[in-house]
C-alpha cells in the first residue's frame, strides 16, 4: 500500500509540473490536473465494485497497466509536446484520467484481497495509514531528491519499475490462486524490461 501511494501520488506530480513547465499558470495547471486525477480516482473506486471474482488477477493486471502508462508518462508528454503541440493538453489529461481510474482501482483491490485474513477495523486503519505516509514520503521526496537527481522521465520510469515490482510481488504471493501463471509472468517480466530500458535509456 505505501509503493501503491508514493507511485500514484509521483504520476499526480509529474503530470502536473510537465503541464506547468510547458504551458505555464501552475496554479491553473495544478489545480485541474489534481483536480481531474482525484476525480478519476473516484470513478476507478466505483468501477472496483465490478470486479467479483479472480482479484489478485486484476489487481496484478492494474499494476502492470499503472506502471506502464504512469511511468511512461512523463517521456511521453515531451515527446508530445515536441512532435505534436496541438494534441499535448488532450494527451495530457487523458494520461491524467487513465492514470488515476487505474490508481483508484487499487486501493479497494488491495482492501477486499485482504479482508479475508484482517479485521475489517485494523484493515480500514492499517490501509489508510500507509496510504497516506506514502504520500507524504514522496511529496518530499520528489521537489527534493527525485526530480533535482534524475529528472521527471525517469522518475516517472522509477516509480513505474516499483509498480511492476509491487505487480511481481502480488504474482508469487498469489501464484497458487492465479488461473494464467505463465502469462502473468511473462506479462510482469516484459513490463520490467521495458520500463528498465526506458529508464537506462
Amino acid at each position: 500500500v505505501f509503493v501503491v501511494a508514493a507511485c500514484g501520488l509521483v504520476y499526480e506530480l509529474a503530470a502536473g509540473a510537465i503541464a506547468s513547465y510547458l504551458l505555464g499558470d501552475s496554479v491553473l495547471q495544478f489545480s485541474t490536473i489534481i483536480g481531474s486525477y482525484l476525480f478519476a480516482m473516484g470513478i476507478g473506486s466505483w468501477l472496483s465494485r465490478f470486479f467479483e471474482r479472480q482479484l489478485p488477477a486484476h489487481f496484478l493486471r492494474i499494476e502492470l497497466l499503472v506502471a506502464l502508462i504512469g511511468g511512461a508518462q512523463p517521456a511521453i508528454l515531451f515527446i508530445a509536446n515536441a512532435y505534436v503541440p496541438g494534441a499535448f493538453r488532450f494527451l495530457l489529461y487523458a494520461l491524467v484520467l487513465a492514470v488515476g481510474t487505474l490508481v483508484g482501482l487499487e486501493i479497494p483491490l488491495v482492501m477486499r484481497i485482504l479482508r479475508r485474513n484482517v479485521a475489517l477495523k485494523e484493515l480500514v486503519s492499517q490501509v489508510l495509514t500507509f496510504d497516506y505516509l506514502g504520500a507524504l514520503a514522496v511529496s518530499l521526496a520528489f521537489p527534493l531528491v527525485l526530480v533535482p537527481q534524475l529528472g521527471l522521465i525517469r522518475t516517472g520510469m522509477l516509480f513505474g519499475l516499483m509498480n511492476a515490482a509491487v505487480a511481481v510481488w502480488a504474482l508469487w504471493l498469489f501464484r497458487h490462486e492465479l488461473r494464467h501463471l505463465k502469462a502473468h509472468a511473462v506479462a510482469c517480466a516484459l513490463t520490467l524490461a521495458a520500463l528498465a530500458a526506458g529508464f537506462a535509456g
